[in-house]
């Protein structure tokens, strides 16, 4: 069975285990760098980027999340999440993990106060998905690469690229699992790309 890890710093931990579980796989909260090692690929819920960095590099989590990635295991970002895989950051010099080749915007849709769903057009997906954004980034430009899944208003709000998948908004929140059944066909992809 595959394993998805949930990044358990900060965030809708619980639902994102629940989404997993519903999906056909198996759930672990991923408190310390070394269950990295046991999982097939890894989920960064939201929460608050800037807090979840400081976490991340008190918990030692930095390193071993970039070697997780160069070992070309799948990673997804939701909302915040998004800024943390996202290669430039508007207004930030430094991005985080830096492995998505898109640039976001932070705290792009307002504040907590402006929450609101909307239906989404996903590329892939016959039917629209309902997207619950929360103080939500949005992409300004997805680089070489990067391939656009969904914009809302004119504005990008999903994109993968290879092995990383982002998106502004949080699909835990919703009994839609559409997105993480996407995640779970992107890990099969990639482990049997490494069994070749």
């Amino acid at each position: 069975m595959i394993t998805i890890g949930v990044l358990g710093l900060q965030g809708a931990v619980r639902e994102h285990v629940r989404s997993i579980e519903i999906s056909g796989a198996a759930a672990v909260v991923v408190k310390k760098a070394e269950q990295l090692e046991g999982i097939d690929g890894l989920i960064i819920p939201g929460g608050e980027s800037t807090t979840m960095r400081k976490l991340m590099n008190q918990y030692g989590f930095m390193e071993p999340l970039r070697e997780f990635a160069r070992k070309r295991k799948p990673i997804f970002g939701t909302c915040a999440g998004l800024i943390i895989l996202a290669k430039h950051i508007e207004g930030f010099e430094e991005p985080h993990l830096g492995v998505l080749n898109v640039t976001v915007a932070r705290n792009s849709f307002g504040r907590q106060i402006d929450s609101f769903e909307a239906d989404l057009e996903i590329k892939g997906m016959e039917d629209p998905f309902t997207a619950v954004f929360i103080r939500a980034p949005h992409i300004i430009e997805a680089g070489e690469g990067a391939e656009v899944l969904a914009e809302y208003n004119g504005r990008i709000v999903a994109a993968r690229e290879g092995q990383f998948l982002g998106c502004s908004f949080h699909p835990e929140l919703t009994d839609d699992h559409r997105l993480t059944e996407l995640f779970i066909e992107m890990i099969k992809e990639s482990l049997r790309a490494k069994a070749v």
